[in-house]
């Protein structure tokens, strides 16, 4: 490792000349009070920003290894490490040192959730993190009298506010990791508790905007437990003295949520959906815990589809088509929902959250009306209200569904929940009321009996992610999509994605899992092995050289069978 004085002279001596020469910097060098890692510089000053690591010994950071005891603890500290230094950098960083990107410096922070990612890392020895930084240039000639400013003093001061523990970082840092803890030990007890969700009381689920997913600061209602819908769940770390917790508890089987508008249906099935991770305190939502299986679904026009025995919904197409193996490069909104709840199933998901309003009409449910005007024969589709409760009894999948225009579901919910002005009320016995009072005259459609889907067994050489001379181009849009060697994935229809650090590992995923694919290998046993081989190596191990925070099992599979390309053959096993 270089000393600091050799860094100074080396950019001294880089100083008006080319851009490229700024390469020279890759390598290890020592920087005031850490160590710093030119893993790559950009091309010219308008490319991506280079990419740096700054590490600090724990002998000189001194932060407690109760910090690092349990791999969740871990993921929290690192997750808290990286919002230190993007709180640094907003406080020291002064903005552009030249053209293009220079001076730049930015770390995956990530938004309210707390995932593993590769922003930083902790370990006994050191806590290190990952930042973008862009180098200094004059047009396309390197300043590097100001790269010395900004790599021997800003981020040797980003290094000691970040990386080094004292009492009130130590204090934050801590309680980030119990929040964490707290999170994994409620969810850990649903099932045991025949629970799907956990709602802790006083938690704040409204967000500041549509486009944001920081709390609502005033005038947001806190969430307050119905009385038959109150359990009590134990935490390994006190809040506020109690290491019990009481708040709602929403039952295995068929939830809906209803409401008139505006009333926080919504708020709440999003609440669920994002905590199948844990939150930061303060969030509004960290004591929130959805089922680690939860998989959220909606209509997805255009999508594309492979392989997807989706005959359960939809069967009989005109033309004697079967669905067992269904198969489209433009699904219409129905099939689109049909697959995403059996793809979500293959995945190995237990809880299936829909919102009405980012459904298919006619998926949901066929009134009377509709039924007496086209005849049974003439219809494909199974309603997913015809289907709920199979799912439930023969499959074990529980259904948690958001509706505001149809009472149909009232003659098969285990559970109803209206919420009032963000408030929940128990409304079971008072929807079944009404549905004896009130009886629809629509007819069950006369569906076959249920049976499990049949598996798919992915072909590994219809993955590839070649583009050109690279042999693996991976390039997230945002949440929205994937850039997939030279095919576009489409993720806007999977709502769990919410970040781009996680599209883009799941991307690099797909890669992975070719190498768990073969004869007979079936989507499950890939996504088993795919996890096994992150749990061992880490989310870091899929792309080195990108900022990346680890998917679930469920959004892989979703990716995977959004993948156009994507060939499967039936199992042998079905």
């Amino acid at each position: 490792m270089a000393p600091s004085e050799t860094l100074r002279a080396t950019l001294r001596a880089i100083d008006g000349r080319g851009y490229k020469a700024y390469r020279d910097l890759e390598g290890t060098w020592a920087i005031p009070g850490a160590t710093l890692f030119v893993d790559h510089v950009q091309g010219d000053p308008f490319a991506s920003p280079s990419r740096m690591r700054v590490r600090v010994e724990q002998s000189a950071a001194q932060w407690p290894a109760s910090l690092l005891a349990t791999r969740v603890r871990r993921i929290a500290f690192e997750d808290h490490v990286a919002r230190r230094m993007n709180d640094a950098i907003d406080d020291v960083v002064s903005g552009r040192r030249g053209s293009g990107k220079s001076g730049a410096v930015l770390i995956d922070a990530g938004q309210q959730a707390i995932i593993e990612r590769t922003a930083a890392t902790a370990c006994q020895a050191f806590v290190e993190v990952r930042l973008e930084v862009g180098l200094p240039a004059a047009g396309r000639r390197a300043l590097g009298r100001e790269a010395e400013e900004l790599l021997c003093g800003d981020l040797a001061e980003l290094a000691d506010r970040a990386l080094h523990a004292h009492p009130r970082a130590i204090e934050q840092a801590t309680l980030a990791a119990d929040t964490a803890e707290n999170h994994a030990a409620l969810q850990h007890q649903l099932d045991a508790h025949d629970l799907v969700a956990f709602v802790a009381d006083d938690a704040i689920l409204p967000r500041a905007g549509g486009n944001s997913q920081r709390v609502l600061e005033r005038g947001a209602v806190p969430f307050s437990a119905p009385p038959s819908l109150r359990v009590s769940l134990e935490v390994p770390h006190a809040v506020e003295g109690a290491f019990q917790l009481s708040g709602t508890g929403i039952p295995r089987g068929i939830t809906l949520i209803v409401g008139g508008g505006f009333h926080g249906k919504s708020t709440l099935l999003q609440a669920l959906e994002r905590t199948v991770h844990p939150h930061l305190p303060g969030d509004g939502r960290e004591r929130v815990v959805m089922h680690p299986t939860a998989a959220k679904i909606r209509a997805e026009d255009g999508r594309s589809v492979t392989g997807c025995d989706i005959h359960a919904f939809i069967d009989g197409l005109p033309g004697g088509h079967s669905t067992r193996h269904f198969t489209t490069q433009d699904a219409s909104g129905s099939t689109s929902q049909a697959a995403g709840i059996v793809e979500a199933i293959e995945a190995g998901s237990r809880v299936l959250l829909l919102d009405e309003d980012t459904s298919a009409t006619n998926f949901l449910v066929r009134d009377a009306r509709m039924q007496a005007l086209v005849a049974q024969e003439h219809e494909p589709i199974t309603p997913f209200l015809d289907r709920a409760r199979a799912l439930y009894d023969r499959l074990g999948v529980s259904t948690v569904l958001v509706v505001g225009g149809s009472g149909d579901g009232f003659d098969i919910a285990d559970t109803v929940i209206e919420m009032r002005g963000f408030g929940a009320a128990d409304v079971t016995q008072a929807a079944r009321e009404v549905a004896a009072q009130h009886p629809t005259g629509r007819t069950r459609a006369p569906a076959t009996p249920f049976e499990p889907p049949l598996g798919r067994v992915p072909i590994a050489a219809s993955i590839d992610p070649r583009k050109g001379r690279r042999e693996v181009h991976v390039e997230a849009r945002g949440t929205d999509g994937v850039r997939f060697g030279t095919e576009d994935i489409d993720l806007r229809g999977v709502e769990p994605v919410i970040e781009a650090s996680e599209a883009r590992a799941i991307g690099y995923a797909l890669v992975q899992c070719r190498d768990f694919m073969g004869q007979d290998v079936e989507v499950p046993a890939v996504l088993d092995a795919l996890e096994a081989w992150l749990d061992e190596h880490g989310v870091g191990a899929l792309g080195p050289r990108a900022n990346l925070a680890r998917p679930r099992r469920f959004e892989v599979a979703a990716a995977l069978s959004r993948l156009r390309s994507l060939r499967v053959k039936k199992s042998t096993e079905s």
